[in-house]
């Protein structure tokens, strides 16, 4: 039995889901400083695993069977767990709202690549709110300043992963219900990642342990709250709201690392979140006149 839709409903859940996640970064810098980027991302994938298990169990789905379309299911894994790596290498030494800014870069990438991969047609509105958008990554990247961070471009490259994650979880939105994705996206990063660890292991004390339960309860809290939105309304409805994590993000950089971005680097936000949001509204009126 589908589930009936409650727009409002959806729109808060997603929202929720926006400002959980951020306290997963948090997180990841904190251990950063500490342990391997690689052992962080292990730890991420790890207890997100676990906190998934009861959850399944209380669901009764048997998630341990192999999965239909495995390959797709492996490459949206891997995927993303490209994007969590590059992600954390970029929050080690830059502040996070400047990195996942530019994480935004996801729809300019699903906008340029879309007509290849899911056969979707690019007409001037969507491309000039991508060209936009690249103008406002060259803002928030500032590449001819003199402090000009190398390592911001792992954000960038997590920003292209993420976004041939969304291209396969579109393709393969029908094939699993989204809770086992969510799983099988977990044991595609832990086995990843386990392969791994053990070169580059430095073990956790007591607090290293609990920061990483956390964060990996943050991960799974984050994207349970996510996926039940997408129960309740259409994702193109929601995509809008997925650029509520940089207030999120903004909150919890001054909390705890006592952070806020400068005037440019507001504007440079300013702009990838405006053609994003442009793109997301445009193709959800698309969708809803061709459905009509």
């Amino acid at each position: 039995m589908d589930t009936p839709q409650r727009p409002m409903l959806g729109i808060g859940l997603m929202i929720a889901g926006m400002l959980v996640v951020p306290f997963l970064d948090v997180c990841a810098k904190v251990l950063g400083q500490t342990y391997p980027v690689l052992e962080v991302v292990w730890a991420r994938y790890f207890f997100h695993f676990l906190w998934l298990l009861p959850l399944l169990a209380w669901k009764r789905m048997a998630w341990w069977r192999w999965p239909e379309s495995a390959g797709s299911q492996g490459l949206r894994g891997f995927f993303l767990l490209a994007c969590t790596l590059c992600f954390f290498l970029s929050i080690q030494s830059n502040p996070i709202p400047n990195s996942l800014a530019l994480l935004f870069v996801a729809p300019l990438i699903i906008t340029a690549f879309s007509p290849l991969i899911l056969r979707e047609r690019l007409d001037l509105r969507r491309a000039g709110a991508a060209g936009l958008g690249f103008v406002g990554v060259l803002i928030v990247l500032q590449p001819a300043a003199d402090d000009f961070q190398f390592s911001s471009l792992w954000a960038l490259a997590a920003g292209v992963c993420y976004a041939f994650y969304i291209m396969y979880t579109r393709q393969m939105s029908q094939r699993a219900k989204p809770l086992m994705g969510l799983m099988y996206i977990a044991i595609v990063g832990l086995v990843g990642m386990t392969l791994v660890v053990p070169f580059v292991w430095v073990a956790p004390d007591l607090q290293g342990w609990g920061i990483m339960a956390l964060m990996g309860l943050f991960a799974a809290a984050g994207h349970f709250l996510i996926i039940k939105a997408c129960e309740y309304a259409p994702a193109s409805l929601l995509a809008p709201f997925n650029y509520t994590e940089i207030v999120g993000a903004c909150t919890v950089s001054y909390l705890f690392f006592s952070y806020l971005p400068d005037a440019l680097m507001w504007l440079g936000i300013g702009i990838i979140c405006i053609s994003g949001i442009y793109t997301s509204v445009y193709e959800y009126r698309r969708q809803s006149v061709a459905r009509r």
